[in-house]
């Protein structure tokens, strides 16, 4: 029998509301030593999920007030999410099809209740497949990397006009960045 994300997940991880500002985010991730942290609404529904690269490019980037901006103005609202009942196969599929190294954990009416990562995955003894799983979410991407002024520093980012929770169950073929509106990879 295969192995159930509840068997490995953090249960209870810490959230923000969309109405925290980049400083007490930044603050948290720090102190839990942790890259993302889900948003959630009042009733605990995941809404959205604010990462470091997140607050690095869509925030510092571009000047932002830290203690003024919300957290909303510059998250990831396209977010994938499983369940307790899926299995670590399910994990590591969502984690290398989306290229994020954590996936949020709801049940219900995407009520947040945990969160599984790379590491709890590792931890469990998946060793080959962590290892494809890890290559997969680490591709480079692609075209050139060029930055300076006469190029403006590089490219921008893209928010679609849709957001949404992702779970296991959608099977979109949705490969990469580029065919997902409103996705920030998870660096």
């Amino acid at each position: 029998m295969a192995t159930k994300i509840a068997e490995v997940m953090t249960d209870r991880p810490r959230a923000v509301t969309p109405q925290t500002s980049i400083r007490e985010a930044a603050r948290l991730m720090d102190e839990e030593a942790v890259g993302s942290l889900p948003i959630v609404s009042e009733q605990a529904r995941l809404v959205g999920i604010v990462t470091d690269r997140d607050i690095a490019v869509r925030a510092v980037a571009r000047g932002r007030d830290p203690e003024q901006t919300p957290v909303a103005e510059i998250a990831s609202e396209e977010v994938y999410a499983l369940t307790p009942d899926d299995d670590l196969d399910s994990a590591l599929e969502t984690m290398a099809r989306a290229q994020v190294r954590r996936v949020p954990i709801v049940v219900r009416e995407n009520e947040l209740v945990g969160m599984v990562s790379q590491a709890d995955i590792a931890r469990a003894g998946k060793e080959k497949t962590t290892g494809e799983v890890v290559q997969a979410i680490s591709q480079p991407p692609r075209g050139p990397r060029i930055a300076g002024p006469e190029t403006g520093g590089g490219g921008a980012s893209v928010r679609g006009e849709s957001a949404g929770v992702h779970s296991a169950g959608d099977r979109a073929e949705a490969g990469s960045e580029e065919e997902q509106p409103g996705y920030s990879r998870d660096a």
